[in-house]
């Protein structure tokens, strides 16, 4: 049926008897109707298949063939039936009619039992293409309980089934075609859900204890017991009801019968009926029900309706500080009138300040410490005490009064280790300085603090040995010592070492020293025709004081009428602030007192008021060459007899310098005008006399050039 269109099946021959070279024949199918699957060509005979065959639809065909031999006159017809079978192909899948089945089944069914029976239909014709063989899968974890039949397709019971265990089971159920070419075979499966249906087959289990507590003072209506019984069976077979079968014969208690919850239905008596035995039964709604009973003993618990009762309310006591843990403090005693459990205590101490520190016995009653106490911490415990007894919780207080004992283990204790204070040099004698304290936390004469000065002060200080003022004992000189460092103790009257701090006391200077100078007379020189800001001197003065007290400050007081001179103020450096001319003034001098052509010179601190002191200081101006000599006059006149003798003195010349030392001495010569060397000049003294004869005929006048050098 696969076969394809247009493809030649077969050719129909004329028998070879008939065969001749020019016989001319015609070949046609008899067409009854349009659907024609087979074409024949007219001329060759040959037989195609002109459209797709479908076996499920026609599996046989039956073709008139019409010959029609056109070499006779008339042309001859000829009629060949011609039988076609068509062979099956497996081109159908098995298919179910659904894809997804629920079944449902008893869990008491016996092995073999017929579940269901699947069927699936397959729409080939061929026999081996057709026919259907049945497998099974099981999806979920564990063992198959189930069998299906490969041929038939039947599914049974392989093992006992139980709802218990396995609720359902999800099966996929497959059917193939046994086509020979196994690359051939179709296939299709489907879902099926197995749902295993409940029987009542368990019954219910008690899953509550058997034993329950009540207090007798309980209210009625109070729930004494959850009842809890489980059935495994589901729906009506496992809705479990409880009844009491026994043992409440006084109606003591009610079950509600759908809950379980057991209850009171009227007061409790301990003491008339301390316990009870109820015979619970708990039965399933199935058919027919199961049942099962269990013996549920309620114990009535007595209830504590005394108070117990301390044989004091006030407690007091003293302990010692810094005892050991475990120091007894004090016992305290209390009685319950109860019985039994009910009248056994406990004693404890309730929470409050410092309670931590101490413990108590819960049995007798004892009080210890459980830490070494300190009175400077805490001097007053006031504790309560409690007695208890539990069920219901009663109890009773009683007040603990405690005092904590001094004992001497505190050394005074300076509120610093270090003081520094500042103070004036012209503190007077006697004056307070500094007012030190020390605590002691100890109490009484434990805590009464000494004051004394352990190290040298040079008799400057003294200590209150009560108040611990410290006071001047002299008068204070900053320059004599600017600082004192001493240490001052506290103690009590332990023999621990005493705790000491230290005092640093800084002398504030005051303005009681002049600034000195380091001469008070100075020398200096300087040449002539410097530039203005030449340095010359640098003097110095030093101030003992402090700070701007000792700061000193250099100034000219008096003889720089003219501004000749300045001075560094700061530093004392003493400078031309003119260019100097030795000719002009040959000495200036800085003198204490104020005379004609004199200066002072000054040095002042910064302090308030302001102190000074003066020194004199005296610059000599060095000469330099710069004046040449000048004759007394430019020209001198002298008339004398011709008659004179020779070696008379005749004149004396006379010149002056400006400047000093050798640069002013002078040196006389004649330059011209004494050929005939008439006349000699002294050159030292510039004495002029005759050394040879003169003769008025010969010469009246003569005029003589001499020279100063």
């Amino acid at each position: 049926e696969n076969f394809k269109p247009a493809q030649v099946l077969n050719s129909l021959k004329w028998p070879d008897n008939h065969l001749t070279s020019n016989r001319k024949l015609h070949f046609s199918i008899t067409k009854d109707n349009d659907d024609v699957h087979f074409e024949i060509d007219s001329l060759t005979g040959d037989l195609f298949l002109s459209k797709e065959l479908d076996y499920e639809t026609t599996s046989h065909f039956l073709l008139q063939v019409i010959v029609k031999d056109y070499n006779n006159n008339p042309p001859q017809n000829n009629t060949i039936f011609l039988s076609i079978d068509v062979e099956d192909q497996n081109d159908h899948s098995p298919c179910f009619q659904d894809d997804f089945v629920v079944i449902g089944i008893e869990e008491n069914v016996p092995v073999g039992t017929l579940v269901y029976t699947f069927n699936a239909k397959d729409g080939d014709g061929g026999f081996l293409n057709s026919k259907i063989q049945y497998s099974l899968a099981m999806s979920n974890v564990g063992e198959n309980p189930f069998l299906i039949h490969p041929s038939y397709g039947t599914l049974t019971t392989a093992f006992p089934l139980d709802r218990e265990i396995t609720h359902s089971v999800i099966l996929t159920v497959s059917a193939a075609d046994q086509a020979i070419n196994l690359t051939d075979r179709r296939l299709d499966s489907l879902v099926a859900k197995i749902v295993i249906l409940d029987i009542n087959d368990n019954s219910p289990n008690f899953m509550s204890s058997p034993l329950s507590y009540v207090m007798e003072d309980v209210e009625v209506g109070f729930l004494v017991h959850s009842i809890i019984a489980k059935d495994r069976d589901e729906g009506r077979n496992g809705q479990v009801t409880y009844h009491i079968l026994s043992g409440n014969e006084n109606k003591a208690f009610v079950l509600d019968k759908i809950t379980g919850l057991l209850t009171t239905a009227q007061l409790l008596d301990r003491e008339i009926q301390e316990r009870y035995s109820l015979t619970v039964m708990a039965i399933d709604d199935g058919s027919p029900a199961l049942s099962a009973t269990q013996v549920l003993t309620v114990i009535v618990l007595d209830v504590n309706d005394e108070t117990p009762v301390f044989l004091k309310q006030l407690y007091e006591t003293t302990v010692h500080e810094n005892q050991d843990p475990g120091e007894f403090v004090i016992k305290v005693e209390a009685v319950d009138r109860d019985a039994g459990l009910n009248s056994l205590l406990q004693y404890e101490i309730l929470p409050g300040i410092g309670y931590e520190k101490f413990e108590m016995n819960s049995d007798s009653g004892e009080l210890i410490t459980t830490a070494s106490l300190d009175r400077e911490t805490q001097e007053f415990f006031s504790i309560k005490g409690n007695s208890v007894k539990c069920s219901p919780l009663r109890s009773s207080t009683a007040q603990l009064y405690l005092t904590v004992l001094d004992e001497n283990d505190h050394s005074p204790m300076f509120a610093k280790t270090h003081y520094q204070i500042s103070v004036r040099e012209d503190l007077e004698e006697g004056s307070a300085i500094l007012d030190l304290f020390a605590s002691d936390e100890d109490d009484g004469l434990n805590g009464e603090v000494t004051y004394s000065l352990v190290d040298n002060t040079f008799g400057a200080f003294a200590i209150d040995s009560v108040t611990g003022s410290i006071v001047t004992t002299k008068a204070l000189d900053r320059e004599t010592k600017s600082q004192y460092i001493f240490r001052a103790v506290a103690s009590d009257c332990s023999t621990h070492l005493p705790r000491s701090t230290t005092v640093t006391v800084l002398i504030q200077d005051v303005n009681d020293n002049v600034p000195k100078f380091e001469q008070s007379y100075y020398k200096a020189s300087v040449w002539e025709g410097q530039s203005p800001k030449t340095d010359i001197v640098q003097v110095f003065a030093t101030d003992l004081d402090s700070g701007l007290n000792g700061e000193t400050e250099y100034s000219i007081l008096s003889g720089n009428e003219n501004a000749t001179f300045l001075i560094d103020s700061a530093r004392g450096i003493l400078a031309t602030n003119t260019v100097l001319d030795h000719e002009d003034t040959s000495s200036y001098r800085f003198v204490e007192t104020a005379a004609s052509h004199r200066l002072v010179l000054l040095a002042s601190d910064r302090g308030t008021p302001s102190l000074n002191s003066t020194a004199t200081v005296l610059i000599t101006v060095l000469d330099v060459n710069d004046n040449p000599p000048v004759f007394s006059s430019p020209e001198y006149h002298i008339h004398v007899k011709e008659s004179i003798p020779v070696g008379s003195h005749l004149t004396e010349v006379s010149a002056n310098d400006c400047d000093a030392g050798t640069n002013a001495e002078i040196t006389y010569a004649i330059i011209s005008g004494n050929d005939r060397g008439h006349f000699r000049l002294d050159g030292k003294t510039g004495s002029v006399d005759l050394v040879k004869t003169l003769d008025y005929e010969d010469t009246i006048k003569f005029t003589l050039i001499i020279q100063a050098t």
